[in-house]
């Protein structure tokens, strides 16, 4: 029993001695200089220095051992200066369906940030970004006219701003260029794709989808021209809003152009009865409306030969804006 009570003794010696390492070297140096200093003076001057070194690192000892490891942080997420980071990928259009799909998104660094400031018509709005506020229309798509003060507002056209007056006024929007297009329209109207919920939803595509405004081609294919194209073929087919067969108090063709403080592309209205046919020629074609159905549906580029986005603007039909 004798000797197990030693090697416990012992055993519980080396323990502390672990634990408190630094301390015990400073006990076993300080009874050596004790022992073995025969100077007064010398001997309490080394104790004392023994001893404060023992306490500093002693403590800092006992410390390490009760502190312990901090896992390392995670890696902040990278902000984009200007980009709010939350995302919210439902959008929510009054008296509009959800769910709509949206064009491919890109990168959001390719794209920039602005606040609408105000919905002109369904396809031109204001937004503030770079210091300044410019003007913008959006690629692809005409919305029936609501603002030129020649012509009288046009079916849907009080819908279409509604809806994008509803979910953009206020709000932060990503501009997208497309390069094959150019950077400004003759009005000196910025041309740009609008993204909202963060870059989530092309909401110009959700317009089409809906049945709030046409797919417009202007002089050359645009980047989302297909996914457009198909969008509203779905509305079409599906009648959502103006191409719904009550949706408007005739079946007259529109052919305003929107303006928004200036004329964008034209584009038409519910299609009547007109069919694409695009070996007639202005001679043949029997109105206006007809002609810029036959250009902007049925894609009959030659009736449009200076490009102006109006059909048949010569002799004998001589249409204008």
């Amino acid at each position: 029993m004798k000797k197990l009570g030693k090697i416990l003794l012992i055993f519980f010696v080396a323990i502390l001695s672990l634990v408190f390492f630094p301390i015990a070297i400073g006990i076993g140096v300080g009874f050596l200089v004790h022992k073995r200093t025969t100077g007064p003076r010398l001997k309490y001057f080394l104790l004392t220095v023994i001893a404060l070194l023992t306490l500093f690192f002693g403590s800092a000892w006992v410390e390490a051992l009760n502190s312990p490891t901090k896992p390392e942080s995670a890696s902040p997420t990278p902000v984009v200066e200007g980009i709010k980071t939350e995302l919210n990928p439902t959008l929510i259009l009054t008296a509009v369906p959800t769910g709509i799909p949206s064009s491919t998104p890109i990168p959001v660094s390719d794209r920039q940030e602005a606040r609408v400031t105000r919905v002109i018509d369904g396809d031109t709005i204001d937004v503030l970004f770079n210091g300044k506020t410019e003007r913008i229309r959006f690629i692809g798509i005409n919305t029936p006219e609501t603002v030129d003060p020649r012509k009288p507002v046009e079916c849907f056209g009080k819908e279409a701003y509604r809806v994008t007056n509803e979910n953009l006024m206020g709000q932060m929007v990503l501009l997208e260029s497309d390069s094959s297009q150019t950077n400004r329209d003759k009005y000196n109207r910025l041309l740009r794709y609008v993204w909202k919920d963060n870059g989530t939803v092309d909401f110009g595509k959700v317009l089409i989808a809906t049945g709030y405004a046409y797919e417009y081609t202007y002089d050359v294919p645009y980047k989302y021209q297909k996914e457009y194209k198909q969008a509203q073929k779905e509305a079409e087919e599906g009648k959502k809003g103006l191409w719904a067969d009550d949706a408007c108090p005739t079946s007259t063709p529109t052919t305003s152009i929107s303006t928004g403080a200036g004329n964008a592309p034209a584009q038409l209205g519910n299609s009547g009865s007109y069919t694409c046919d695009c070996g007639k020629s202005c001679t043949e074609i029997s109105s206006c409306a007809e002609a810029q159905y036959l250009l902007n549906v049925c894609g009959c580029k030659q009736r449009d030969a200076d490009k102006d986005g109006i059909a048949c603007d010569g002799a004998p039909l001589k249409c204008q804006n």
